[in-house]
């Protein structure tokens, strides 16, 4: 069966991104023609969806490496955390290590209570994320749906002073300034450590489009040259008109689902479900970008 890749034809008019990859076994080795093909419709729709049965964690670790280096420090809690999962994933669940689900006040699952906020994977790490491709293994009955923004396309309608304004800008990220918005701030030292801030610009070109995009998080705490106050608004202001519907897909899960999105253009966050009744289980594979785009630590603020 070849490969096909067809648009989502629910997809509110004009959005224009996420498709449907068919005729791919991503169980089996990937050769070289079918990953570029897969890399072609990422270019093209920044979001892709491979529907099959969820497939062995060694089968999704050696899929995405295929695409790249995987991040090698998967988890930002790492201080008394059991794994649940293999260290080459990213275990994105309500579940401990028993594979019962997390108490209400568990550390674990108020950190991740932060995914539900909009953000880009790993933008607050030197190393950012090219890809991510995320296994559902288990998915509750109702909500925790995965909502996507296009970065190309919230460029595109700024006009033109916002633009000329926002171009040249550096954000500082941060992990602690995401979580810090929802009252979380039990980092241990350890862990605070391991992530320092990092400076990034607003807006980069997208490698595999050449499109320029805003690139944002809810991890962006700042821009540099400016007062706090007024970088909050900048980067509260873009987000805003980029998470705006015509902007946004929404992913309904299926068992087996391998959604696959580019973080250099896209932001993404995680919708509410029961988590006291429903187990929701997902594990992510994370692919790096080149390292030569390794940001810079941002000094005074990690002093501060």
């Amino acid at each position: 069966m070849p490969l096909t890749v067809t648009p989502f034809d629910h997809a509110p008019a004009g959005i224009g991104f996420a498709a449907e990859i068919t005729g791919l076994d991503v169980a089996q080795p990937l050769d070289d023609e079918a990953r570029d093909a897969v890399v072609a419709a990422l270019d093209e729709y920044a979001v892709v969806v491979i529907r099959g049965a969820p497939i062995s964690e060694e089968a999704q670790v050696a899929f995405a490496r295929r695409f790249g280096p995987l991040e090698a420090n998967n988890g930002v809690l790492n201080t008394d955390i059991k794994r649940r999962i293999s260290p080459d994933l990213v275990d994105v669940s309500n579940l401990d290590e028993d594979h019962a689900l997390l108490g209400r006040e568990d550390r674990r699952r108020l950190f991740n209570l932060g995914n539900r906020l909009w953000h880009t994977d790993s933008s607050f790490k030197r190393i950012a994320a090219k890809y991510s491709m995320l296994n559902a293994h288990t998915v509750p009955p109702e909500g925790g749906e995965t909502q996507f923004c296009d970065m190309r396309a919230a460029w595109d309608a700024l006009d033109p002073a916002t633009r000329d304004t926002v171009r040249d800008l550096i954000a500082v990220h941060c992990i602690r300034t995401s979580r810090g918005l929802l009252g979380f701030d039990t980092f241990s030292d350890a862990e605070r450590a391991a992530l320092p801030p990092v400076r990034r610009p607003l807006v980069r070109v997208h490698p595999g489009s050449g499109r320029e995009c805003l690139y944002l998080a809810s991890h962006a705490g700042h821009v540099l040259g400016r007062p706090v106050a007024e970088g909050r608004l900048i980067i509260h202001d873009l987000m805003e008109h980029a998470t705006q519907a015509r902007f946004v897909f929404t992913h309904s899960w299926r068992l087996g689902d391998l959604l696959i999105w580019d973080n250099r253009c896209t932001m993404h966050r995680a919708r509410p479900f029961d988590t006291a009744r429903y187990k929701r289980d997902m594990r992510r594979a994370t692919v790096l970008e080149d390292a030569a785009l390794a940001a810079e630590v941002d000094d005074e603020s990690a002093a501060a």
